[in-house]
């Protein structure tokens, strides 16, 4: 969602509705100032209409008129709605009284006789909670941003982007069980939006549930398969996972994307290397570390990946210079790495150099004890 605007003016005009009452005079009045605010557009007049409004509940059977209460929730769900700046001065519990009262005419069987007028309210109440909520998330506070999405539902529930706001409010807030389930029913919904598959995946990740992240990532990608943030998260979870065989199809596109990345370079030749395709592997470190040649890692990789050729190859002299070489320069990188200094010990060992290897010896003593 990222605080992102909304006109919320997509709900609802104003008083668009012609409402039809068998009006008494005094709910005249309250259309007639209704009429002068659409005409004149002065809060004057709405706050005329409310007090016009309030003085028709005066009896309990007042309380009961499903008329005259319309007219209430009308008029205060208008003021909510158009007031934003609240230059009357409204109580703050003006907002939970009328969605009370909306609440409690809903419920009557005979209130289908003003459903115009209850629908009216309704959609105003979901605009002055809609915005209520993105107030709260400008401020960071993602628990009340959640709760005034979630009323905002209650009296929109049609508007879809309402599920959207509710699972980040709760991925913010720290709700991630909530935000998965959400995420996972806008994924039903809507399986090609990306940002709600990365948020899912990120989410279940954030839980510990990897399975249920890679799930997310592979439907996405079926669906977009040109996504390149799509393919990096996957990659980087069999990367992690260490899961090389899963990785290495995803290699080509991913250094069909980022030709220019070293570390995408660097993983994909770690992942080689791992599956024993040295000729692969070595030109991918070599080409990491022309991108980045103060980086240790690629460097040591590449005097371990030829000290193995020269296993491999039973003590092949040139493979062995170029692990001496490549393991000196990673020294060089980075001096007081003990796996660098353990691996320079193996090779002075293999080429009989006892003063380089005595050398090594009394480094490693140094830094160990």
């Amino acid at each position: 969602m990222q605080c992102r605007k909304i006109l919320l003016s997509v709900l609802i005009p104003f008083i668009s509705t012609t409402f039809v009452f068998a009006q008494s005079e005094a709910l005249k009045v309250v259309v007639n100032n209704l009429a002068y605010y659409k005409q004149k557009n002065d809060l004057k007049y709405l706050s005329a209409a409310k007090k016009s409004a309030d003085s028709l509940i005066i009896t309990k059977s007042d309380t009961a008129d499903l008329e005259k209460n319309s007219y209430r929730v009308l008029v205060n769900s208008s003021i909510l709605y158009i007031d934003s700046l609240n230059k009357l001065g409204q109580p703050a519990t003006l907002l939970p009284q009328t969605s009370a009262l909306v609440d409690r005419l809903s419920e009557n069987k005979k209130i289908y006789k003003f459903q115009p007028e209850i629908d009216y309210a309704k959609r105003c109440l979901a605009n002055v909670y809609i915005r209520k909520g993105f107030e709260y998330t400008s401020n960071s506070d993602f628990t009340n941003a959640k709760q005034a999405f979630e009323s905002a539902r209650k009296y929109a529930p049609n508007f879809k982007q309402l599920n959207d706001y509710i699972a980040y409010s709760n991925n913010k807030a720290g709700n991630l069980v909530d935000a998965a389930k959400y995420y996972s029913n806008l994924l039903a919904v809507d399986s090609t939006r990306t940002e709600y598959i990365e948020a899912a995946s990120n989410i279940y990740k954030s839980l510990g549930d990897t399975s249920k992240a890679l799930q997310i990532l592979q439907r996405g990608r079926k669906l977009l398969p040109n996504d390149r943030f799509l393919l990096l998260d996957e990659a980087n979870i069999y990367n992690n996972q260490k899961n090389y065989k899963a990785l290495e199809p995803l290699i080509g596109p991913l250094l069909d994307i980022n030709a220019n990345n070293a570390d995408i370079a660097f993983v994909a030749a770690n992942c080689y290397d791992h599956l024993n395709k040295y000729d692969q592997a070595e030109s991918l470190y070599l080409r990491t570390i022309e991108l980045n040649n103060s980086a240790y890692d690629p460097v040591f990789n590449l005097g371990l990946l030829y000290l193995k050729q020269s296993a491999a190859k039973q003590g092949s002299s040139e493979d062995i210079g170029r692990a001496v070489q490549w393991l000196e320069k990673a020294y060089e990188i980075s001096p007081n790495n003990v796996q660098g200094l353990k691996a320079l010990q193996l090779v002075y060992a293999k080429t009989n150099n006892k003063d380089q290897l005595d050398k090594v010896n009394n480094k490693l003593k140094q830094i160990t004890n």
